[in-house]
């Protein structure tokens, strides 16, 4: 797979505040990457920067091969930016919003209304197009605002904690029409989220701390590295789960048991045959990985 982001040795600051630090790293084309770090951690300066809407102090930022500073125009054509706060004008239809920003790929006519149609089919907005957006909802507004993104078809979609405070049923169909795009088009998506469900499913993971890269790694990678793996096991007494000698809470109906990986799971189970006759064994979770990572649990907001 070829690399279609690649950002070396990028450093950033603001005055004394160093916001990113000797930051490197590649994208691979058409992977969903997701890119973690509490607020502060350098995660929208990063994107920034990548999208040519703030210069680099040093370091190189490349996209599909360009260099960003001696190709602007042709990689911003390449990317699909989904801010944390909407960018949409209140006062204007959804409709006129779309057709403004096309204009601006001359993307006009029946080509624009035929892509506004397909967007409108596909996040299930053709009900709202004559309507003002300040008139929206949060889910109707952000369905819109990814339609917006996806107007001139980008190779690479920059999703900044895109589903934050919406409501399951619009998380569910925004991500439906992702992996459609990623499966149709091959399109990468390049992701920052505190909803660490979403982070579970990215090809890749980097975690930032203290704005340098602190882990990174397929989820599974870092579930290995880092967390734990648990045990739920049922119809067994107290006296039985502390015969385990394993750290353990009371759930309800059973005890879950933590064991360091897997392979120790399957020794503890081999070990005591008779008391694992109904049971469960999960891996650890990406909010254990982030926490033993940095110390810190995940939150959502602005960030740096």
């Amino acid at each position: 797979m070829e690399n279609i982001i690649e950002i070396k040795h990028l450093h950033k600051s603001f005055k004394d505040v160093k916001a990113v630090q000797d930051l490197s790293f590649c994208v691979k084309r058409g992977e969903l990457f997701a890119f973690l770090g509490i607020n502060g951690a350098g995660k929208s300066t990063t994107i920034s920067i990548l999208c040519g809407q703030l210069q680099k102090d040093s370091g190189k930022v490349e996209v599909c091969g360009e260099n960003i500073e001696e190709a602007l125009s042709s990689v911003k054509r390449r990317l699909g930016v989904v801010f944390q706060n909407s960018v949409l004008d209140g006062a204007l239809t959804v409709k006129d919003n779309l057709q403004s920003r096309a204009a601006l790929y001359g993307i006009t006519g029946q080509t624009f209304h035929e892509r506004m149609s397909e967007l409108a089919k596909l996040l299930d907005f053709d009900d709202l197009l004559n309507r003002t957006v300040s008139k929206l909802s949060g889910g109707q507004r952000r369905r819109i605002d990814i339609a917006r993104a996806l107007l001139h078809k980008p190779e690479i979609l920059v999703l900044d904690e895109p589903t934050t405070g919406l409501d399951p049923q619009t998380r569910k169909l925004l991500w439906d029409v992702v992996s459609k795009l990623r499966e149709q088009e091959n399109m990468t998506v390049f992701l920052t989220t505190h909803y660490m469900e979403e982070a579970a499913e990215a090809d890749y993971v980097i975690i930032l701390d203290s704005r340098k890269i602190a882990a990174e790694g397929t989820p599974l990678m870092l579930k290995n590295s880092y967390a734990s793996d648990y045990i739920k096991l049922y119809g067994i007494t107290g006296e039985q789960v502390k015969a385990l000698n394993q750290p353990y809470t009371v759930i309800r109906d059973g005890y879950l048991i933590s064991v360091p990986d897997t392979k120790s799971a399957t020794g503890l189970i081999l070990e005591h045959p008779d008391l694992f006759t109904d049971y469960e064994i999960m891996k650890g979770k990406m909010d254990d990985v982030f926490l033993a990572v940095t110390g810190k649990k995940l939150t959502g907001g602005d960030d740096k």
